[in-house]
């Protein structure tokens, strides 16, 4: 390994070896004819030739110094220069990190079982390459990350990194674009070198590069300028890839990216560079639980905090939402002058996350009146009509755009959308029309939002998943598509749809809307005492909590209608 070092060592500084070794030969040639002139100059015995000979012994040395030190070190920057100086816009100035330095072990990786057991099986192979060469595999060149963001698809990578003991040079697929044609091929260049060298000496080499897809996008015909300047980079990085069969390197390429697959360039997909493929997905319930027990080590709170409630409030969040969730507990912790963060904190960083912070609206009793009837029959339509939702929580104090909002729950993980939830869903945004048209005999601009989303739902339900009540079936959000593209193709406006097709869609639509609104007026008539108590409870309080809104539908011996 030692011999190794040094091989890389010279081929990589084998100018500046030249150079020190030229100027150690001319200061002992400088010493050598020194001494000659002050040895001529005390056995001459003739002035005359003492003077001479220091003379020609002085003039040898200026020689020297000017042409012969000059020389060597003018061609040492030209070469230096020519090979990427201080100013180059090709110098990469990454460092490689070893392994052990990272620090980073699967027992860290939480909240992605399955892609940290792939991951598992890549440091296996990369690790124990004799035994899969003795069965004629070949180790794996190129490993693709997707999946959202936050997700932790670069700890992924450092975890690899870490069990695999190997040095880590990670790269942004954006440090590789640049305004000139060429740079970026360059850069590759000097990355996939660098790679090699520490695969010689440290049997081999991880290379991460994030957010693949600014330098591995789809390649388009011609082009000038920063076009041909990506092309030329994709280019460079696919030729490199493949050189990588020629020796047996180990070097292994991780790309990570939150694009889509079909955005990627598909040669950066063939077998031989991209193939192995890792979704690196948001967590589970178990996994958020997990996630939340592992964040909470690095701060103090409450033993008597409610990690499974945490874990079903922070449906859809990924790891980074969930580390910044506890983040923002410890703040309004030390902000309230506590000493370690309660339930409370979390559900106030959960809103402050979610919503943003409150704002200091004054409204007059009447407005805050209008929003607590509002916002309570939301509150009643989901905890009847929407029994896939808890109502989590509700308030009338301004939070972001809104001037009140009340916060669901989903009661259980659901990866699929059913009619019947998406007719809660509409029943749930059409509760505040229904209550202030009860309680006020009018309506107010509030309901906006709550319209805006019941008819998408119900746009959605009719036009594209056949759930009309007339039986039409097939999306025709894409006959649309397909209309806007011909027709501007055509230079013409064109439709695919009759209007008397477009006329029965349209009314299916609207009579959703006015099956889930009679639905809500009905029980919000028969819960007119509820309506009320809910309503007033929150001009009291201005926050209702999970717990509160159980005890208000408690008092009213109300029991939560089964999941269907």
């Amino acid at each position: 390994m030692n011999l190794r070092k040094v091989k890389v060592f010279l081929r990589l500084h084998w100018i500046g070896v030249v150079s020190i070794t030229l100027l150690i030969i001319i200061g002992i040639s400088f010493v050598f004819f020194l001494q000659a002139a002050i040895t001529a100059w005390t056995t001459s015995e003739s002035y005359f030739k003492k003077s001479a000979l220091a003379q020609y012994g002085m003039f040898f040395y200026i020689f020297l110094v000017l042409h012969i030190i000059s020389m060597p070190l003018s061609v040492v920057a030209m070469l230096w220069t020519m090979r990427g100086g201080y100013m180059s816009f090709t110098k990469m100035g990454k460092k490689a990190v070893k392994g052990a330095d990272i620090r980073i072990g699967w027992n860290d990786v939480i909240g992605m079982d399955e892609a940290k057991e792939e991951a598992m099986e890549v440091v296996r192979l990369v690790t124990d390459r004799a035994h899969l060469q003795r069965i004629g595999g070949k180790i794996l060149k190129g490993i693709l990350m997707m999946g959202p963001p936050g997700c932790g698809k670069t700890y992924l990578a450092k975890a690899i990194a870490t069990e695999a003991n190997l040095p880590f040079i990670a790269m942004s697929g954006s440090e590789f674009i640049e305004m000139f044609v060429g740079v970026g091929a360059s850069r590759i260049r000097k990355l996939f070198k660098q790679a090699q060298q520490l695969a010689y000496i440290e049997g081999g080499c991880i290379i991460f590069i994030d957010e693949l897809d600014a330098v591995g996008s789809q390649r388009s015909a011609g082009g000038f300028g920063g076009q041909r300047e990506a092309n030329s980079t994709l280019n460079q990085l696919l030729v490199e890839m493949d050189g990588l069969k020629d020796k047996e390197h180990n070097i292994v390429i991780i790309g990570a990216t939150n694009a889509p697959e079909s955005f990627l360039d598909r040669a950066l997909l063939r077998p031989g560079r991209f193939d192995r493929k890792f979704y690196v997905q948001l967590p589970n319930l178990e996994e958020r639980a997990k996630l939340v027990q592992y964040y909470l080590k690095g701060v103090k709170y409450d033993p008597a905090i409610d990690v499974a409630r945490l874990a079903r409030l922070t449906v859809g969040n990924s790891p980074a939402d969930i580390a910044n969730l506890i983040r923002e507990a410890t703040l309004i912790a030390v902000r309230n002058h506590k000493e370690q963060i309660s339930m409370k904190e979390f559900t106030e960083a959960y809103d402050r996350v979610e919503m943003g912070i409150k704002h200091k609206v004054v409204f007059n009793e009447d407005e805050r009146r209008k929003i607590a009837y509002h916002e309570a029959g939301h509150a009643i339509a989901m905890y009847f009509l929407a029994p896939h939702s808890d109502v989590f929580k509700a308030t009338i104090l301004a939070r972001g755009g809104a001037l009140g909002f009340v916060m669901p729950q989903p009661r259980e993980e659901l990866h699929i959308g059913t009619k019947e939830q998406f007719l809660g869903n509409i029943k749930v945004s059409l509760g505040s029309y229904a209550a202030e048209k009860l309680k006020f005999n009018t309506t107010t601009s509030g309901v906006g939002q709550d319209f805006n989303h019941a008819m998408q739902n119900a746009y959605n339900m009719v036009w594209r998943w056949g759930m009309g009540s007339s039986g039409l079936v097939g999306d025709y959000t894409l006959l649309e598509t397909m209309r806007e593209d011909y027709g501007s193709f055509r230079g013409e406006k064109s439709s695919f749809l009759s209007e008397k097709l477009k006329e029965q869609l349209s009314a299916d639509v609207q009579q959703i809307l006015n099956t889930c609104l009679k639905e809500v007026e009905e029980l919000l008539r028969n819960e007119s005492d509820l309506l009320d108590r809910f309503a007033q409870e929150l001009l009291a309080k201005d926050e209702l909590n999970y717990d509160e809104i159980e005890a208000i539908f408690k008092e009213f011996n109300k029991i939560r209608p089964a999941i269907r």
